[in-house]
């Protein structure tokens, strides 16, 4: 799925200290706690809390954020829609990128098991293959 340029340019002129409070709100609404919420962020980039909080008080764009990210190999097995895009057919690597964090942190949300969130259990394997 193409996104159009001025999408992509916006989302990666966002900071992730911006969003993060959002992501905060979210999961917290529905009973998570903030700890699994730093938990999916690392399985996606591989940064701890500690240098997540460095990164927010920073104020890095989600542009710089992913580019010092180690992206978990198992993140392409993250599918569904997103805000109208189906996240495994976004075509921009940054914005795909993006919408990975935000479909996790929506599953988070929902309630689903982190097992499951976290493409880690045998039923999410074959789910996402």
């Amino acid at each position: 799925m193409k996104t159009t340029p001025e999408h992509d340019l916006r989302i990666a002129r966002i900071t992730f200290a911006s969003v993060y409070p959002h992501y905060v709100d979210k999961i917290q609404k529905k009973g998570r706690t903030l700890e699994e919420l730093h938990q999916v962020i690392e399985w996606l980039t591989g940064f701890g809390s500690a240098h997540l909080e460095a990164l927010i008080s920073d104020k890095l764009t989600f542009a710089e954020f992913f580019d010092k990210a180690r992206l978990n190999p198992n993140a392409r097995f993250i599918t569904g829609l997103i805000c109208g895009y189906r996240v495994e057919e976004i075509e921009t690597p940054l914005t795909q990128k993006v919408r990975y964090l935000d479909k996790l942190v929506d599953e988070l949300a929902r309630g689903k098991k982190m097992d499951s969130i976290l493409r880690s259990g045998p039923e999410s394997r074959k789910k996402n293959r």
